[in-house]
C-alpha cells in the first residue's frame, strides 16, 4: 500500500509524514522547496504478535504500508497543470492522504491568509479536478485523431473509449471527482493506466493544535473519509522512547497512536485486509484487497503459487486461537481445505497448495 501525503504548503504535511513513520525530517520548509520523503512503515497487528508467541519463528515480518512526503501542490502548478515530475509522484500514489491545516500559528502564515480548513479541502480537491481534466481533453483529442485516420485498432473499440473518456469529462465538468463515478470493470481498466488524481482514494487529515476540537469538516464523497489528528503533538510522542510515548499519551488521553490508526483508516478506504502464513523460518502477514479469491492471495506470497494454485488449507485467527494448535484445529475441524473460488478473509492463515 502506498499512500501519498500532500496538502496546500504550511499544512504540516511533514509533520504528519514524521508522526507517522518514525521520521525525523525538518518540517517548517518553505513554500518554494520541493521535496519528495519516503519511508516504509510496518503495519501493527497483535494477530501477528500472537501468531509469533504461538509458532516461535525465526522472525515475524509485518505487512508495509510506504508513506510518501510530496511537496509542492497548492498554488505551485501552472495553469491548473501538475508539472511532470510530481505527477509521476502522485500517479503511482494508491491512495492520498490530504493533510488540511487547522491549528493556528502567526509564526507559519496561512499560503492564503486565512486557517479554512473546509475551503482548503475544495482548493486541493478542484487542483486535482483540474489537472485530470487536462488528461482527459488530450486523450479526447488523440482517440478523435485516432478515429479520424483508422489504420490501427477498430473503430467500435475506440468509439467505446471516445464514450468513457466523455462521461469522465463530464463529471468532471460539473464538479465532481472521479472517486464519485462508479465504472464497470472493463471501463475501470481502460482508464487504470492514467493515474487519475481525483480517482484515488482519499484519507481527509485535519490537522490539529494541542487540545485543539476538531473542525466540522465535511467531504461527501465516495472513496473518502475525514479524521482529525494532533500532528505536533503526535510527532513528539512518536519519537519518544516507548516508556515516555505512554506517560505522555496518558497524561494527553490519547489512547491509540496516530500511526496505528491511519494505518487501519487507509485500509478500510481502500479495501484492503491481511491474511497471514506460518512456517518455521516466519509467520508473516500480507495485504490484499477484499473480497480476493485465493489464488489472488497466493499471487501476493509468489506469482508461481498463484500460477500453479491446486487449494489451500485454511483456518481462521480466531479459530486457532480457540483451539490452540494447528492439530487441534484439524482435530475439530476448523482447519478445511478450499478451492479457487474461496473469497479470503481477514485474518485467515493459508497454507497454499501448488504445482512447480
Amino acid at each position: 500500500m502506498r499512500m501519498g501525503i500532500i496538502g496546500l504548503p504550511q499544512t504540516g504535511k511533514t509533520t504528519i509524514f514524521n508522526a507517522l513513520t518514525r521520521g525525523d525530517q525538518p518540517t517548517g520548509v518553505g513554500i518554494s522547496r520541493m521535496e519528495v520523503h519516503t519511508a516504509v512503515v510496518d503495519v501493527p497487528d497483535e494477530r501477528l504478535d500472537r501468531l509469533g508467541v504461538m509458532f516461535h519463528p525465526r522472525k515475524k515480518i509485518y505487512a508495509k504500508v510506504t508513506y510518501t512526503d510530496i511537496a509542492g501542490l497548492g498554488g505551485a502548478s501552472d495553469k491548473g497543470e501538475i508539472a511532470g515530475q510530481l505527477l509521476n509522484q502522485l500517479s503511482q500514489m494508491d491512495g492520498f492522504i490530504h493533510v488540511v491545516r487547522a491549528f493556528e500559528n502567526p509564526a507559519v502564515p496561512h499560503v492564503y491568509q486565512k486557517v479554512d480548513p473546509r475551503s482548503d479541502v475544495l482548493r486541493m480537491d478542484e487542483e486535482l479536478m483540474l489537472n485530470d481534466q487536462i488528461m482527459v481533453e488530450r486523450k479526447l483529442e488523440k482517440l478523435a485523431d485516432e478515429h479520424r485516420k483508422g489504420g490501427g485498432r477498430e473503430k467500435p473499440v475506440i468509439e467505446r473509449e471516445i464514450a468513457l473518456f466523455e462521461k469522465l469529462g463530464a463529471v468532471l465538468g460539473e464538479g465532481q471527482p472521479l472517486r464519485d463515478l462508479e465504472l464497470t470493470i472493463d471501463d475501470d481498466a481502460a482508464m487504470s493506466g492514467f493515474g487519475f488524481l481525483s480517482r484515488k482514494p482519499t484519507l481527509v487529515l485535519v490537522n490539529l493544535g494541542e487540545g485543539q476540537p476538531a473542525p466540522d469538516v465535511a467531504f461527501d464523497h465516495k472513496h473518502a473519509t475525514v479524521v482529525s489528528l494532533q500532528g505536533k503533538l503526535e510527532m513528539e510522542i512518536i519519537q519518544l522512547p516507548e516508556t515516555d510515548a505512554q506517560v505522555f499519551m496518558t497524561e494527553f488521553g490519547i489512547q491509540e497512536l496516530g500511526l496505528e490508526r491511519i494505518i487501519r483508516e487507509s485500509y478500510d478506504l481502500l479495501g484492503l485486509q491481511s491474511f497471514f502464513t506460518i512456517g518455521d523460518d516466519e509467520v508473516r502477514a500480507w495485504t490484499v484487497r477484499r473480497g480476493a479469491l485465493a489464488p489472488e492471495a497466493a499471487g501476493e506470497v509468489h506469482t508461481d503459487m498463484e500460477k500453479g494454485f491446486i487449494r489451500a488449507e485454511v483456518i481462521s485467527f480466531d479459530d486457532l486461537m480457540d483451539c490452540g494448535s494447528m492439530a487441534e484445529g484439524r482435530a475439530k475441524g476448523k482447519l478445511r481445505l478450499e478451492g479457487k473460488t474461496y473469497a479470503v478473509q481477514d485474518g485467515d492463515i493459508l497454507n497454499i497448495r501448488f504445482s512447480k
